[in-house]
C-alpha cells in the first residue's frame, strides 16, 4: 500500500501517517487536482474523546447498538483522508489521490462537491472545547507536506463550504495558529 504512487509520482500513502483504510471513497473525476484542504472536527460519542469509535465509523465497522446516538447515524458512508487525535497521532484512511467522502454537499468558490478536488482532514474536537497544541503541531506538519505536493489554494472549514449545514471546526478552533496553506 505505502508503494502506491499518485499521478504526481508521490506516495499516495503517507510515510509518517499510520494506515488505516477505509472503503469510504472512490476515484477522483478525470482530470481533477486537489486544490482545496477542508478542516472538520468530529467526536464520536458527541464531545467524548479517545475511542476507537471514529475509525469504527470511518471502517463501517461502528456498533450502532453501542451508544443512543450512533442510532442516529446508521447506515452513514463517511470518511476523510486523515484524522487528527488529540495526543497528535496522525492517521490516514484514504490515498490522496482518491476522493474521501467527507464533504458531503458543498461549494467553494462557486464550484459544487468539493470532495472532487479536496483533501479533507478531521480533527478530534467538538464545538465546546479547544483543540489540543499536539492538533496544530501536526495540523502544520500535514499542511506543509500537502503544500509540497499539491498546489493548495485555500484551507478551509467545513463551515465554509456548507454554511448553514455545518459548523465544524467550530468557534473553538483556533486559525490564527495554522499556518497559511497557499504559501
Amino acid at each position: 500500500m505505502s508503494q502506491a504512487r499518485d499521478g504526481r509520482g508521490e506516495p499516495d500513502w503517507l510515510p509518517f501517517a499510520r494506515q488505516v483504510p477505509s472503503p469510504n471513497c472512490d476515484e477522483r473525476p478525470a482530470g481533477e487536482s486537489v486544490r482545496l484542504v477542508v478542516i472538520h472536527a468530529i467526536s464520536l460519542p458527541p464531545d467524548e474523546f479517545g475511542g476507537p469509535e471514529i475509525i469504527q465509523l470511518f471502517t463501517n465497522c461502528l456498533d450502532f447498538a453501542a451508544h443512543p446516538y450512533f442510532r442516529e447515524i446508521r447506515g452513514l458512508r463517511v470518511s476523510a483522508h486523515f484524522l487528527i487525535r488529540r495526543d497528535g497521532e496522525l492517521i490516514q484512511f484514504v490515498a490522496c489521490s482518491q476522493r474521501a467522502w467527507h464533504a458531503g454537499v458543498s461549494i467553494w468558490m462557486g464550484r459544487e462537491g468539493c470532495n472532487d478536488f479536496s483533501i479533507g482532514i478531521e480533527l478530534e474536537g467538538c464545538d465546546r472545547l479547544p483543540f489540543e497544541a499536539a492538533q496544530y503541531l501536526t495540523l502544520n506538519h500535514l499542511l506543509a507536506e500537502l503544500r509540497r505536493r499539491y498546489l493548495i489554494e485555500a484551507v478551509v472549514g467545513h463551515s465554509d463550504i456548507a454554511p448553514g449545514r455545518k459548523t465544524d471546526p467550530g468557534p473553538c478552533f483556533d486559525w490564527h495558529r495554522v499556518h497559511d496553506a497557499t504559501g
